[in-house]
């Protein structure tokens, strides 16, 4: 997940460059929300393998 996240950012820095801003925006949004899901799920983890 946080590989896809990675390769989202990529996408919208290089689509930034080039002058792109809609694809940027979106691949931004799409990294951020791939980031936030990344946190979630590896927080679960933390917790699920204390007990």
């Amino acid at each position: 997940m946080l590989h896809y996240a990675v390769i989202f950012f990529v996408i919208a820095l290089i689509a930034a460059v080039l002058g792109f801003s809609g694809i940027a925006g979106a691949a931004s949004n799409i990294a951020w929300i791939l980031f936030v899901v990344f946190l979630v799920l590896a927080i679960i983890s933390m917790f699920r393998k204390r007990t």
